[in-house]
């Protein structure tokens, strides 16, 4: 179907005003934060479910590809649509439904910011725990889309532990309801599992019912250098046998405090290796007397410096600090290539020793940073230009060896980002075959003609 019939037959169905072929739109849908691009033919700003199950029907009535997209702040390229057709953007289905905490959940649309949620949810004195890096810019049918994680995730889980209900229009236009307000569930299959982490391959959501808790009252950090990484990581396990449950466990390597060293100064963080962030929340006298224990306990476990935040105005100067870790690899003039592998946590060492001789192999640089708590560790591979053909290669090559590393250590190749197009060359691997089938074969069930999100992780 040419662009104008397009056109004219979508803004029939929706209305002119959610409609557009601007060429300037048309490019700021095309791509997400990785490198890939590609226009769609057509952008529909989709503002409510009736939006969505129309333009899904007519889509499948005349086969035509479909690519769900929220804010675009995917690292994986995952919203770019790689067959044209139609972005069905979510951008302006942004309102806040209700926040009930009489029933403990809050209701939104996939376009809410994710930011702007837990803001409204602490003006109550309850918290949506979820927190990836970008939540001041990614929606939640995104969060949704990728299951995404953050910090927190080891006392609070990922976004598919909030997910109690969804709307979800499939690809044949019918709207399917699932779950809803209760925190107990047990009837059917787990569906919201199924489209938790489908990442626009299976349905689009409209709607989603979120858990939320009661705000924690207080909360303290303490940002310790130490010697070297294996210290570092050895402090991690360390905390959690004595019996401490952080929100928080970030660690740092030398390759990541050099770079923030020159972008923040070289006084920014006092001499040392690595770096490690423990956050806690509770009740204010807990925080205080755990806040005293973690202290004695890093400096028995060979901390050299010690940083206190005592309450939310310092924590938030050394998340701020954390938050700068990315920006100041950016500022070396290197491309980052942003992996956000997974390992078990006991591996924690031999991923940052694996990346050091992955660094001396390939002439890459590595850097190692993340969530030291659920052994999300973000590997970024520091490389000239990704799009230079000759540099792509070399920067696969080691990827292919990172990722088989990661996979033989019994871990993942992603935690947050997703698989989208950047891990698709290693998605069967990562799966296995009877796993993959698997996936297939729900995808043919769902959407049998293949329309959303296609050119992704399961073609057929």
């Amino acid at each position: 179907m040419s662009q104008a019939s397009l056109l004219e037959r979508l803004s029939a169905i929706v209305g002119p005003d959610k409609v557009s072929v601007a060429s300037a739109v048309l490019e700021s849908h095309s791509t997400d934060k990785w490198y890939a691009s590609h226009p769609p033919d057509v952008v529909v700003f989709a503002e409510s479910t009736s939006d969505v199950s129309a333009v899904m029907k007519f889509a499948s009535e005349h086969r035509i590809p479909v690519t769900t997209r929220g804010a675009g702040y995917g690292y994986v390229g995952g919203c770019v649509p790689l067959h044209g057709g139609i972005v069905l953007s979510t951008a302006r289905m942004n309102r806040i439904l209700g926040i009930h905490p009489e029933d403990g959940v809050a209701i939104v649309q996939p376009g809410v910011i994710t930011g702007d949620l837990q803001k409204a949810a602490n003006d109550m004195g309850w918290e949506y725990p979820p927190d990836p890096a970008s939540l001041k810019d990614c929606s939640i049918g995104g969060n949704i889309a990728t299951n995404a994680g953050g910090p927190r995730c080891l006392k609070y889980g990922v976004t598919r532990s909030y997910v109690l209900g969804l709307e979800v229009v499939l690809a044949n236009g019918d709207v399917l309801r699932t779950g809803g307000r209760l925190h107990k569930n047990k009837t059917g299959f787990d569906l919201i599992g199924a489209f938790t982490g489908s990442e626009g391959l299976l349905g689009v959501v409209t709607e989603a019912t979120l858990r939320i808790i009661p705000k924690p009252a207080s909360r303290a950090m303490l940002a310790a250098i130490f010697p070297d990484f294996p210290m570092a990581a050895a402090a991690v396990q360390a905390i959690l046998n004595s019996g401490h449950l952080p929100s928080a466990l970030e660690i740092t390597d030398t390759f990541t405090l050099a770079a923030a060293r020159r972008k923040l100064g070289p006084d920014v963080f006092p001499e040392g290796n690595a770096h490690l962030i423990v956050e806690i929340d509770g009740r204010p006298a807990a925080v205080l007397s755990e806040l005293e224990e973690l202290h004695a306990l890093l400096l028995s476990l060979g901390a050299t410096f010690i940083e206190r935040a005592p309450d939310e105005a310092s924590c938030e100067r050394i998340w701020k600090l954390r938050r700068e870790f990315s920006f100041s690899l950016r500022d070396t003039g290197l491309t980052k290539l942003n992996e956000d592998i997974v390992v078990p946590r006991s591996k924690l060492v031999e991923l940052v020793n694996f990346a050091r001789g992955l660094e001396a192999e390939t002439g890459i640089a590595v850097a190692c940073f993340g969530h030291a708590g659920d052994g999300n560790i973000h590997t970024n591979l520091m490389v000239a230009d990704y799009q230079d053909p000759v540099i792509r290669t070399k920067a696969d090559a080691a990827l292919d060896l990172l990722f088989k590393w990661v996979l033989e250590q019994g871990g993942a190749i992603t935690g947050e980002h997703g698989v989208g197009i950047a891990k698709k060359p290693w998605i069967r691997q990562a799966l296995g075959e009877t796993s993959m089938a698997t996936h297939l074969a729900l995808k043919k069930a769902l959407d049998p003609q293949g329309i959303l999100n296609p050119g992704k992780f399961l073609d057929f």
